[in-house]
């Protein structure tokens, strides 16, 4: 089914569907997340920004430590980069932090809030999804918002065929987020999505019997629930060969700050090298790993080079005590502190 004109697709209409997504949401939905107490446009940002790709559980920790150091998106805006990074470091996917900061310095340097689909979008790291979400949540406003949950939700009740990413889908979600979401009861209603699509239209194992929306679903009707959204074709993906630095000085290692741009964007590693890098003609690996990113594979080696490494302006020197409080990627610190163990490093 192609068509996104709900006097075609679903029984429920418009107004139907958005008192049955608020009902079922006042009487089974979430309602005690941090982030829904005390509601404020900045908590609604953070926590939209954490949960992008991030489950819940994981976020809610995170989340009340931010909110801890930076209370306010003044009081972020001002932060350094490396703090921000810092506070953030296990929750991966590292763009959100930097985003989120962006989007508090453009916010506080504004002097306010924006409240208005076209002025949220205009601010560094706000989409139209975040956009959305924000004026759901902070302003009770109407907000269309599409995210995995959404579309889940959407792709089974419509039976719309294409996968996640494809600009068709896209479009025809977008307008059906447009067309279903009310003008009143917003923040309930964006809720009860996000809610129907975490806790009963999951990806496996959807708890159809409990749906609200199950007499309307088209997937559920063909019997083919799992089947929508149709899965992305695979492709396979491609493997890069990195080359790292084992450097000791003094009871201290050495790390490098990666540059804003590509993987690991403005975090401290240990120092890359190219293949050809003449360090390597005359060092010894001593460990590897194996890290899977969104797009390719990282075959990473470590090398303890035996000529002195030139150093640079990227370039620190860390004892072991202070690594806990730098922002390091997560299968370099793994990596790093199974080398501890066996190194005297102080």
């Amino acid at each position: 089914m192609q068509s996104t004109d709900l006097s075609d697709v679903h029984p429920f209409g418009a107004g139907r569907f958005a008192a049955l997504v608020i009902g079922w949401q006042q009487q089974q939905g979430r309602h005690d997340l941090p982030w829904q107490l005390d509601i404020t446009p900045y908590k609604v940002l953070v926590s939209e920004l954490m949960l992008q790709q991030t489950q819940v559980a994981t976020v809610i920790p995170y989340f009340e430590r931010w909110l801890q150091r930076f209370p306010t998106i003044e009081a972020l805006a001002m932060a350094g980069q490396d703090e921000v990074m810092g506070l953030w470091q296990g929750l991966g996917y590292y763009a959100r932090a930097r985003n989120l900061h962006k989007a508090a310095q453009a916010i506080a340097a504004r002097g306010s809030f924006p409240d208005d689909l076209h002025s949220l979008q205009q601010i560094p790291g706000i989409g139209r999804y975040t956009a959305g979400a924000i004026l759901s949540f902070a302003y009770d406003s109407y907000g269309p918002i599409v995210d995995g949950n959404v579309r889940r939700l959407f792709c089974r009740l419509f039976a719309l065929e294409g996968y996640a990413g494809q600009s068709r889908l896209e479009k025809q979600l977008w307008q059906l987020a447009e067309q279903l979401t009310p003008t009143q009861h917003n923040r309930r209603f964006a809720q009860g999505l996000l809610d129907l699509g975490a806790t009963l239209c999951t990806a496996r194992q959807p708890d159809c019997d409990s749906c609200p929306l199950q007499s309307g679903c088209q997937a559920y009707a063909l019997q083919q629930v799992e089947q929508f959204p149709m899965p992305k074709p695979k492709k396979a993906k491609p493997s890069r060969q990195g080359h790292f630095l084992w450097v000791q000085q003094q009871g201290q290692l050495l790390l490098e700050q990666r540059p804003d741009k590509g993987i690991w964007s403005s975090l401290l590693t240990l120092p890359e090298v190219e293949p050809e890098h003449p360090l390597l003609q005359q060092a010894k690996p001593i460990g590897s790993f194996r890290h899977q990113f969104s797009h390719y594979q990282l075959d990473a080696t470590i090398w303890q080079p035996q000529l002195q490494v030139q150093e640079t302006a990227q370039h620190g020197w860390y004892a072991s005590r202070q690594l806990a409080n730098i922002a390091l990627p997560a299968p370099i610190r793994k990596w790093i502190e199974q080398q501890l163990k066996q190194s005297d490093l102080d």
